[in-house]
């Protein structure tokens, strides 16, 4: 931590506005660990010396401030223990996660929106930083499509959990002849690279479009041609940002989205020639829904990877993910140690 301080402190570090907000925000993670530690060992001395005080002299008061003190400690040992889950390359990279409404029209697009407000509200409860860079409506409700970053300790970590393919399960609001629908939409999750890591890209490579932002209004949307989509020809692959006030920003952001899902490509297509190397099939069904969330005609939220269920929907679809995240995390490191 000391040497990143005295890096920050370099004259004409902010000159690269990039490097500097990377170390910046390496430093913050390095704090943010430091006082985890920090409180942790306070909470642990404060529930000694309660316990000394009870030993002495039991009376309610000081068991209901143990029991307090107990429970704080039990959930910041919880996140530790999760945050030593995650050890991967990435894991404790800033994310770039896409919706896609599935066959179906409105019913998928309705279901795509209501998965972003699911994985706004856990970012929000994480506290964890949100940038909504697209949102494509869709004809009558919902949405086809929409992009965000999510900025914090361990954000690709803990959302790469989230991959795949959801599926919802409800008697339909848009059929009046109230018939049970299901309806799929899909999450996909790649890390932002730091720009020492970034791919090389021609821009010989790229087509640049301008558009009119879309969206409900208001006075974050533009009405100029701001919005840029930039495609890399040969892949195909497409990034767009509609959210930023000039076309250059907007065009900064697309660039950064579009390095960061040719990255991830590169990598997947690494991991692949490892898996056959190994001569090994991989385990995950890509065209098959790693969750369900059944409304009708009984309610659960059915992990397909962990087995995990929750009986409370509305807190999963109002973002309360940590018991369905955790599960998957463990049932990686299970995996990747043989165990499964």
């Amino acid at each position: 931590m000391a040497v990143l301080e005295r890096e920050l402190s370099e004259p004409g570090v902010w000159d690269d506005q990039a490097r500097g907000q990377r170390l910046n925000q390496r430093l913050a993670r390095l704090r943010e660990e430091v006082e985890r530690y920090d409180r942790l060992a306070v909470q642990l001395e404060e529930a000694e010396v309660l316990d000394q005080m009870l030993d002495e002299s039991p009376d309610p008061e000081t068991e209901a401030e143990m029991a307090s003190t107990m429970e704080a400690l039990a959930a910041d040992l919880d996140k530790l223990e999760l945050a030593t889950l995650l050890g991967g390359e990435y894991d404790s990279s800033d994310a770039i996660a896409s919706i896609h409404a599935g066959a179906g029209g409105t019913e998928s697009q309705d279901w795509a929106e209501m998965l972003l407000r699911m994985y706004l509200r856990w970012a929000e409860r994480e506290g964890l930083d949100v940038e909504l860079d697209e949102l494509n409506p869709g004809e009558e409700a919902g949405i086809k499509s929409a992009t965000f970053q999510v900025k914090g300790t361990n954000a690709y970590g803990l959302l790469s959990a989230e991959r795949g393919v959801h599926r919802l399960v409800r008697i339909s609001p848009f059929d009046a002849s109230n018939r049970r629908h299901t309806s799929f939409a899909a999450l996909d999750v790649v890390p932002i690279i730091e720009d020492d890591e970034e791919i090389e890209i021609d821009p010989k490579d790229l087509r640049i479009d301008t558009y009119r932002s879309s969206g409900a209004g208001g006075q974050h949307v533009n009405v100029t041609d701001s919005a840029v989509r930039i495609t890399h020809l040969p892949t195909g692959i497409q990034a767009a940002c509609q959210n930023e006030r000039s076309q250059m920003q907007n065009r900064v952001v697309a660039m950064r989205i579009l390095k960061a899902r040719l990255a991830e490509i590169a990598r997947r297509a690494r991991e692949e020639r490892i898996e056959n190397l190994r001569g090994e099939q991989r385990g995950i069904d890509f065209g098959s829904a790693i969750r369900s969330y059944v409304l009708h005609p009984y309610r659960l939220v059915k992990d397909a990877r962990t087995g995990t269920e929750v009986g409370n929907v509305d807190a999963v679809l109002d973002g309360a993910l940590g018991k369905l995240i955790e599960a998957e995390l463990r049932r990686r490191v299970a995996q990747s140690a043989g165990i499964e």
